[in-house]
């Protein structure tokens, strides 16, 4: 079980350092981009919303490399499993309100260039990041549901 582990928190980290390599080196180059062909208006709300959905990504990743410790110490069905599932599914929601909110932002460059795909971009960003709040909730109701079956079963042995 710890080498399955250990490649979920390999791809976590690679892709973490992605992301940050994206916001460090990807996210300036579109921006200078962006600031020579739109007005300040329009680009910044968007950039701003991605280094702000950097910070609740990083720490959903955070909180995924906290779960699987609790699988590799044999203590996944804790309240601290259900946390962490709680805190990713905020995070997850958080990503996708980002991305909602930049939505009428894209929709502008969209119309000015005639490119409906950079719309589609932030809602595939955003539809994403939702289905991820969903299943987050989805294992965080199961986890529970299990952690009180398995309690309620040791208070009858």
């Amino acid at each position: 079980m710890k080498r399955k582990t250990l490649m979920l928190r390999a791809v976590v980290f690679l892709i973490g350092i992605a992301v940050l390599a994206l916001c460090f080196f990807g996210l300036p180059s579109i921006f200078d981009e962006a600031a020579a062909n739109y007005p300040k208006s329009i680009y910044l709300p968007i950039f701003i919303g991605m280094y702000a959905s950097a910070i609740p990504f990083f720490a959903a990743l955070f909180q995924a490399l906290r779960l699987l410790r609790y699988i590799d110490d044999n203590s996944a069905f804790s309240d601290l499993s259900v946390k962490a599932l709680h805190v990713i599914k905020y995070c997850a929601c958080a990503i996708s309100l980002l991305y909602v909110a930049c939505l009428p932002f894209l929709y502008r460059i969209a119309d000015q260039d005639d490119a409906p795909g950079v719309l589609a971009i932030g809602l595939v960003v955003a539809f994403a990041a939702f289905v991820i709040a969903v299943f987050a909730a989805v294992l965080q109701k199961l986890l529970q549901n299990a952690i009180d079956i398995k309690s309620e079963n040791d208070l009858t042995i």
